[in-house]
C-alpha cells in the first residue's frame, strides 16, 4: 500500500513537505505555518489506521491536509472515508486544495468548525489521529475515548517535541483505566491508545 502511493497523491505530499520545510526557514508567523507531521509519522499513522478495527476514522486537526493524505491511503484499503476537522478558515481551504489535487474528495469528508462541538456525533469509532492546540488535547480526548470500539485507537501527537506541556495530559491517558497508552518516539512522539 505505501510502497506505491498513487501519483497524484504523491505529488501533493511532496509540494506540502516542501512548503512545510520552507515555513519553518523563512520566520513564517507560527499560525500561518503547516504545522505538519514529518513523512516518518505519516506512514506510522497508515499502518496504525489500516489495521484498526471496523468503524469510522477521524482526524482533528486538518492544516493543508498532508497527515489527512497518509489516513486516506489507510482508509482506501479499508474502504472508508476520513472525517477531518479545521476550524481555521484558511487552514480548511488549504485542506480543499489538497483533497482536490490528489483526487480524494470523495475520499475524505472535511468539516470546519470546532471538533469539540462535533465529536459527540462521531460514535463507532475505530481511529482518531489528534494534532490540534495542545490545550485542547484533554478535552478532545474525553470526547473521543467513551465512542472508540472495542480495540480503537485514539494517537494524538507531539508527545515528544511538547513534553512539558503534553505531561498532564498524558498522565491522563496512563492512568485511564478504559484504555492501554504508550508514547512511541515516532516523529515528534505519539502517545498511542488503545481502547479495551
Amino acid at each position: 500500500m505505501f510502497h506505491q502511493i498513487p501519483p497524484r497523491i504523491k505529488q501533493r505530499m511532496l509540494e506540502l513537505e516542501q512548503i512545510d520545510a520552507h515555513d519553518r526557514q523563512d520566520g513564517t508567523p507560527r499560525r500561518q505555518r503547516l504545522r505538519q507531521i514529518p513523512p516518518e509519522s505519516g506512514r506510522f499513522l497508515a499502518i496504525l489506521c489500516a489495521g484498526a478495527p471496523p468503524g469510522k476514522v477521524l482526524e482533528v486537526g486538518t492544516s493543508a491536509g498532508y497527515s489527512s493524505l497518509w489516513l486516506s491511503l489507510a482508509c482506501l484499503q479499508r474502504g472508508d472515508r476520513l472525517f477531518t476537522f479545521e476550524r481555521l478558515e484558511d487552514k480548511a481551504e488549504l485542506a480543499r486544495h489538497t483533497f482536490q489535487e490528489a483526487g480524494l474528495t470523495s475520499q475524505i469528508e472535511l468539516i470546519n468548525g470546532d471538533a469539540r462541538s462535533l465529536l459527540g456525533n462521531y460514535t463507532e469509532t475505530a481511529f482518531c489521529f489528534l494534532d490540534a492546540e495542545k490545550k485542547h488535547y484533554p478535552g478532545i480526548y474525553d470526547l473521543v475515548v467513551p465512542n472508540l470500539v472495542s480495540g480503537g485507537l485514539l494517537v494524538a501527537d507531539n508527545m515528544l517535541s511538547h513534553a512539558e506541556a503534553l505531561c498532564p495530559f498524558r498522565e491522563q491517558a496512563e492512568n485511564d483505566a478504559r484504555v492501554d497508552a504508550l508514547v512511541v518516539g515516532v516523529g515528534k512522539g505519539l502517545l498511542l491508545c488503545r481502547k479495551l
